[in-house]
């Protein structure tokens, strides 16, 4: 989805090399090793030889750790996960958003499917059906906002059926934003870019 313009990315590589580490944090490739060596950065050896490896996920959080921007290693669009029962509202999500270059948008249809796409693909915007068939939101919220690689997701609460007493509970628990069904797809796109910065 989002266009690579010549620039090196690093957005879709998974496991990187102590050089490549260093050219991401911008530091020597020898203070990458001695953070490694000393458990400061998470990795592993490849088998049978001196080589060090880093997940992602383990340079993230080193990156995070040491105040080093990410913005190197994520990909210029911004990942958006969808979750709703709701096969119409996904479509209407997919039409306003998926052709949109500055988003990469996955849809979940359950709250498992939702845990496992955001682990894997830690969105920066979670848009969210209050009532799913197997989970409710403030739960998901709770999951989300205690997981310390996502504590900085932004979650919109999209409902239909829902009190204000529900709606302060839900922005207790970490919700963003709420967003009553029917809703207007325009403002929700500013809100949208308003959050992400876009």
């Amino acid at each position: 989805m989002g266009k690579n313009n010549g620039t090196k990315s690093w957005a879709d590589k998974q496991v990187f090399t102590t050089g490549e580490a260093a050219e991401i944090c911008k530091v020597s490739q020898q203070t990458i090793i001695r953070c490694f060596d000393s458990g400061r950065l998470q990795g592993f050896r490849v088998p049978g030889s001196r080589f060090r490896r880093i997940p992602r996920g383990d340079l993230i959080r080193f990156m995070h750790a040491n105040e080093i921007p990410v913005d190197t290693i994520e990909s210029a669009s911004k990942r958006i996960l969808v979750v709703d029962d709701d096969p119409e509202i996904v479509e209407l999500f997919m039409d306003f958003l998926g052709h949109d270059e500055r988003y990469n948008v996955q849809c979940a249809t359950n709250g498992y499917d939702a845990g496992l796409l955001t682990e894997k693909h830690k969105p920066h915007l979670i848009l969210l059906d209050y009532m799913l068939p197997d989970i409710n939101g403030n739960l998901v919220c709770q999951r989300i906002k205690s997981n310390p690689n996502l504590v900085n997701a932004k979650i919109i609460i999209v409902s239909g059926v829902i009190n204000q007493d529900e709606i302060e509970d839900l922005k207790s628990m970490g919700a963003d934003a709420f967003v009553k069904k029917p809703f207007n797809v325009n403002q929700l796109l500013n809100q949208i870019n308003e959050m992400l910065g876009v």
